[in-house]
């Protein structure tokens, strides 16, 4: 078959909205892509971007039969109310609301803003450019309305434009000071921008004018990302109290489980997360930090299984490459390939964002650099840190450089990841190894003795390595 026919036909494959045909879809245009050396990612991407979104449509589209089998919705314009619950349900009610209302600004801007949720939720960018349209409509129809400004700071957000994002928020909330999506967008922003003096501020303006669990938990991740890990578990634990329903205690038990076992307390982690599924059993996040949790636990065979089930209905980065070193770090006969899989798949997602709108710089860079080209890892970092100089990015760029062989260049960036206080093992773990590299051996032991202290299961490969290394330190004094 001819290389662009391949891509085609994996395109093809993916008509329905099913989950496990679209990772099937992105698994085959993964090996068409790598098969084919002259093939045009890019267009073969928007190809199955197409394809992806077939049976979805936000602004028109084929599923008219379906969307009118479901009431409509009155309260349209709710968009808490429809984004906390079934975001599938919630789309095609929207949809048959505005082809019955095609003026309802309001509408049009929940609508929006469900694809942007949407999009998120199942590893779909490509949900995106649809998002857009019904933004777009909602504001021609009512210019300026906030609605749908602080949609556009969540898609701009979702797309990784942060400085857009703060923008759209800024605007949204000159028209409504209340806004809690643009009070929310707005600390995002900043956060990702890495303006965390200001992030803060934006958190406690947000806690006095819309208290509630999307600003709690921001408010919490804000002090988490300055070191104060106890302020955040307080407030989370207080999120979690006052979370009052399903999906509210999914997201905020998730977190918690998610700041615990960043900390090294994995039985507490796993305890969240049991909560979380216990309010929500598909929720993806809440299933992908347990996979992990078990992995650190030292439950590798758990861990797999819960991992085989989230990148089987989203298939993001994050978890492919923890899928992937878990199979690397089981090595049984065949796991070699299997890891190798997940590595393309993230290419082929990254390829899918791009043509989404998406900035994949960060999620390539991270990828890359352990798993991939070194070079365009450090290329996909410098890109970043050019737009966004947060704990996360001087953390991707110094590892870049390290990776690249250029670790005294490195090592100014991975102290400035971990100059806020923000405890990350994954950090110190780099820091660590190109303080060895760069011939700085006490400050690595101290670096790398931290990170195993702190979280010591916090990768299978990147734990066993920092052992290794601490051995090969004491082994020279």
């Amino acid at each position: 078959m001819p290389r662009a026919t391949e891509a085609t036909a994996a395109a093809a494959a993916a008509r329905t909205a099913s989950p496990s045909e679209r990772v099937d879809a992105l698994r085959r245009f993964a090996a068409a892509v790598r098969r084919g050396r002259g093939l045009h990612v890019a267009s073969c991407a928007v190809l199955l971007a197409v394809a992806m979104t077939a049976g979805a449509v936000a602004v028109g589209g084929d599923e008219q039969d379906a969307a009118r089998a479901l009431p409509g919705v009155s309260r349209a314009v709710n968009a808490d109310v429809l984004v906390r619950g079934d975001l599938g349900t919630a789309i095609r009610s929207l949809q048959e609301h505005v082809r019955r209302r095609p003026r309802d600004s309001g509408a049009w801007a929940t609508l929006g803003l469900a694809q942007v949720e949407r999009a998120r939720t199942d590893g779909d960018p490509s949900r995106y450019d649809q998002a857009e349209r019904a933004l777009a409509r909602s504001l021609a129809l009512r210019p300026g309305n906030d609605q749908a400004l602080a949609g556009q700071a969540a898609l701009a957000a979702a797309r990784h434009d942060f400085a857009a994002a703060l923008d759209h928020a800024d605007r949204a909330l000159e028209r409504n000071p209340y806004s809690e999506r643009a009070l929310c967008s707005r600390i995002d922003a900043l956060v990702e921008l890495g303006r965390y003096a200001e992030a803060a501020e934006a958190a406690t303006l947000a806690d006095r004018r819309r208290p509630g669990v999307p600003v709690f938990t921001r408010y919490a991740y804000v002090h988490e990302l300055r070191g104060d890990v106890r302020t955040a578990r307080r407030v989370l634990h207080q999120a979690l109290a006052s979370a009052a329903g399903p999906a509210d205690v999914a997201y905020v038990a998730t977190a918690l489980g998610n700041l615990e076992r960043g900390q090294g307390r994995y039985g507490t982690a796993l305890r969240h997360y049991a909560r979380a599924l216990a309010a929500d059993d598909t929720y993806l996040p809440a299933l992908e930090g347990r996979a992990r949790a078990q992995a650190a636990d030292g439950d590798r065979a758990g861990a797999i299984v819960t991992l085989e089930q989230v990148v089987a209905r989203s298939p993001l980065p994050g978890p492919l490459v923890a899928l992937g070193e878990l199979y690397e770090d089981r090595d049984a006969p065949g796991d070699r390939a299997k890891a190798r899989e997940q590595y393309a798949l993230v290419d082929a997602w990254t390829a899918l964002a791009r043509a989404g709108g998406v900035d994949v710089d960060l999620d390539t860079a991270l990828a890359a650099a352990d798993h991939g080209d070194t070079a365009e890892a450090l290329r996909a970092a410098r890109a970043e840190w050019g737009r966004r100089r947060t704990v996360h990015t001087a953390d991707a760029l110094a590892w870049a450089l390290h990776r690249a062989g250029r670790s005294a260049e490195a090592l100014p960036y991975a102290r400035r990841a971990t100059a806020t206080g923000y405890r990350d093992a994954t950090f110190l773990y780099h820091r660590g190894l190109i303080e060895k590299a760069a011939g700085r051996d006490r400050a690595a032991r101290a670096s790398l003795t931290a990170a195993l202290e702190l979280n010591p299961g916090f990768s299978p490969l990147g734990a066993r390595a920092a052992r290794a290394a601490l051995k090969d330190l004491e082994a020279a004094r």
